[in-house]
């Protein structure tokens, strides 16, 4: 069964929960659950005094399953409370459908922080471009602050790629460091966009936004059922 945790996530989860149930019920000898988004993975441990540490509650839920796949999940942390689960890493298909349908030129491959550099760098391999990453600090659910950094982008396409894409205010910060680019591309995998995160984002300079089908809208125009079905 293929059930994203996508907003409104717990409608969603909900609906997967009875699913699972009704399957077992039915007499399914086996049951390999899907979740191309996995939400509530970014909170993986307890940030404040009293916070629930969410996922480790979903992953307790969903064990129940035989097995789990899920794609590009936000961090070995929150992988680290399944026992049995496969995570498919989608962002070397960002770099090559980047660079196969946007003719990029000159291209460098942007992460918004130090942690996302390794699926940046993925990326960027695939499409046999540069990369580097900018150093955050997150202020809130909003807001986040970039610290400035020297970064070579004059004439040059710049993609600033990420796991998630949110609120955008990320995004939006990394833009104030690009001036005299040729253009600024927004990825990612998971692209929630919620509120006025694509017109924040547009406000800020970037051009095109590229998302993967794991959330749908508009903007997912890279399908990762291939490489699901690579793991099933």
């Amino acid at each position: 069964m293929v059930q994203s945790l996508s907003p409104p996530q717990n409608e969603h989860l909900a609906e997967l929960l009875f699913l699972m149930d009704l399957c077992r019920d039915m007499g399914a000898e086996k049951m390999v659950v899907v979740v191309p988004y996995l939400a509530y993975a970014r909170q993986d441990r307890r940030f404040k005094e009293g916070e629930a540490i969410t996922i480790q509650t979903i992953s307790r839920l969903l064990e129940r399953a035989d097995k789990i796949v899920t794609v590009d999940a936000h961090s070995p942390q929150a992988l680290s409370y399944f026992g049995r689960i496969e995570e498919v890493r989608c962002t070397p298909l960002l770099g090559g459908w980047l660079s196969e349908k946007m003719r990029l030129r000159d291209p460098l491959f942007l992460a918004p922080d130090e942690g996302s550099l390794e699926r940046v760098r993925e990326a960027a391999e695939k499409a046999g471009a540069e990369y580097d990453y900018l150093k955050k600090k997150r202020l809130s659910g909003r807001r986040v602050r970039t610290e400035k950094k020297r970064l070579a982008v004059r004439g040059r396409d710049v993609v600033i790629l990420d796991d998630i894409i949110s609120t955008g205010g990320t995004v939006v910060e990394a833009c104030r460091m690009l001036k005299g680019a040729r253009r600024v591309l927004a990825c990612c995998v998971h692209g929630l966009l919620v509120g006025d995160a694509v017109q924040r984002m547009r406000r800020a300079g970037v051009e095109r936004i590229v998302c993967t089908d794991t959330v749908e809208s508009k903007f997912s125009l890279i399908s990762v059922a291939g490489e699901v079905a690579r793991h099933l």
